[in-house]
């Protein structure tokens, strides 16, 4: 288009309609007439209008994701939430797990001796009534629990009943000083009575000064008149050392116990003893000896003659 005085005055003609549309447009506010045609113009070009500038208008685009970089912030932060609560959910978890091994443990020792249980939980540990080992456990008198019942767990022989309140119950550990119970030795039957010594082994007087015992045998409990306060059959612990005998009518040895009685958590209580005495079927499979290393030996035979060149086979003159 050329450059004539017709164009400029058809622009200046443009430019004054475009002003006076203006006016009239920011004079009707909301109801401007103008209004209905500017809409129409949004739907058909605002698309078209997004599109291009996200192609062309990186810097937009940059200021967009500052705008929104709150609302991720935000979105992380609800994240590492979830994911503490997880971690809080997971230990939770781990510990639940470890009860529930150590339920089923204790399910399966006392399915070997055919022993009735009550579980429980270990709540506290000591009480009031001056006893130096002792816990209390979540199961009383309400749940059929009584005194002189035989405590045990997955490892073994824990203790017994001494003290029932309606909901909860006192057990006197089996390293405790005051506590003492019958044992027989596991194949020779050799009786004797471990006693507690705290944090040391349990010390055992075996009836027979003569028995034949060493380090690494296993002892159980040899069971109380009518099953209480024990029950026959619970393993007690490993000997780890022996008293050399001296012409005693006793003999001394000294036993490591199976149960920690430091980490106690689930417990049972025996309510109902087996009909018969279980004998050895409870103590936990003896761990396999190493394996013996195979010797090799080897006989070198000499495939060619010597290097002084003579013949082995041959006589001397």
């Amino acid at each position: 288009m050329r450059d004539t005085r017709e164009s400029r005055l058809l622009l200046v003609l443009l430019i004054a309609i475009a002003f006076a549309l203006i006016t009239v447009d920011i004079r009707g506010g909301e109801d401007s007439p103008v209004d209905g045609a500017r809409r129409a113009a949004a739907t058909v070009f605002g698309p078209v209008e997004n599109g291009v500038a996200a192609a062309v208008d990186p810097i937009g685009n940059a200021v967009g994701a500052v705008r929104d970089s709150g609302e991720r912030h935000d979105r992380l932060t609800v994240l590492e939430r979830e994911n503490a609560a997880l971690k809080q959910k997971l230990g939770s978890d781990d510990r639940n797990r470890s009860g529930v091994r150590q339920l089923d443990k204790m399910l399966k020792r006392a399915g070997a001796g055919q022993y009735g249980i009550k579980g429980a939980e270990v709540i506290a540990i000591g009480a009031a009534q001056g006893f130096s080992w002792t816990v209390t456990i979540d199961a009383g008198g309400n749940d059929g629990i009584k005194r002189d019942m035989t405590v045990l767990n997955g490892d073994g022989l824990v203790g017994r009943v001494t003290t029932v309140g309606p909901d909860t119950a006192t057990v006197l550990l089996a390293n405790d000083p005051d506590f003492t119970v019958g044992t027989r030795l596991e194949k020779t039957d050799e009786l004797g009575f471990a006693t507690g010594q705290g944090d040391r082994p349990l010390r055992v007087q075996m009836l027979n000064g003569k028995a034949k015992v060493k380090a690494g045998d296993r002892l159980v409990t040899f069971g109380s008149q009518a099953a209480k306060p024990f029950v026959p059959g619970v393993p007690v612990g490993r000997v780890v050392r022996v008293d050399p005998a001296g012409g005693d009518l006793t003999r001394t040895v000294y036993v490591r116990p199976y149960v920690g009685f430091t980490k106690l958590d689930i417990v049972g209580v025996v309510v109902q003893a087996p009909r018969k005495d279980p004998r050895d079927t409870v103590l936990p499979p003896k761990p396999a000896g190493p394996r013996p290393i195979p010797t090799v030996t080897v006989t070198v035979t000499p495939s060619g003659p010597p290097a002084d060149g003579t013949d082995p086979a041959a006589g001397t003159e």
